[in-house]
């Protein structure tokens, strides 16, 4: 395998090195983030292990513009900071897996084999589309057919999660937990006065109707026709 290596400490780094080049594996050694990232995205590595604190951009700041740019290799991260909360960052963040510093050598190796041969599964999307509508997750910025939508942040997440299922019935429950986090309530009109909103800034150049409504049960979004 070809393994990418981000340890600023030269001891540590070394120590990685040998005993994966022991293993018969090829080693490219980064001492910063910088350089890192650089190998990162314009190289291909079949694994990617990083220490967290580095200089330049960190091993977090790493995984995040790696799965930014569609790069799904598999990341250990390596860390001196233990605690769960810090390891469900690093995992939120974009990594495989963690170990925790200090750390012997064989148990490195397992989980470099066991992320080796993990199902590389496809990179997430970075733009969603439903017919002449376009939704950049990166830009945070939504298209209808070339023209600019301007969206509020609660309008841009209803249409996100509406492009993310089209064709699909959804009802105001689903809508309710996965927009706003909240528990169905049958009072609210919340979401009926946002679909509204969203509709209305959808149509605004005379654009056919992608959001309908299904009564006694939510909305679908697709395409016209």
């Amino acid at each position: 395998m070809r393994i990418l290596v981000i340890e600023d400490d030269a001891a540590t780094a070394d120590y990685i090195a040998k005993g994966l080049g022991e293993e018969g594996h090829v080693v490219d050694l980064a001492r910063t983030g910088k350089d890192g990232l650089f190998l990162a995205l314009n190289e291909s590595f079949d694994v990617i292990v990083t220490d967290r604190m580095l200089p330049g951009p960190d091993g977090l700041a790493i995984l995040r513009a790696l799965r930014a740019s569609g790069i799904a290799t598999p990341v250990l991260v390596l860390t001196a900071l233990g605690e769960v909360d810090r390891r469900v960052e690093g995992l939120e963040a974009g990594a495989d897996d963690y170990l925790a510093k200090p750390f012997a050598f064989a148990e490195l190796r397992a989980r470099v084999r066991a992320l080796a041969r993990r199902p590389a599964g496809p990179a997430e999307a970075t733009e969603l589309v439903v017919g002449d509508l376009r939704l950049d997750l990166l830009r945070r910025a939504v298209t209808r057919a070339g023209r600019a939508v301007e969206l509020l942040p609660t309008e841009f997440r209803l249409l996100e999660y509406m492009m993310r299922h089209p064709g699909q019935v959804l009802t105001r429950t689903m809508l309710l937990e996965k927009v706003w986090d909240f528990s169905f309530d049958p009072t609210t009109n919340v979401i009926d006065v946002h679909v509204s909103r969203l509709r209305r800034k959808l149509e605004a150049a005379g654009e056919a109707p992608m959001i309908r409504t299904v009564r006694g049960a939510g909305y679908i979004l697709a395409p016209p026709g």
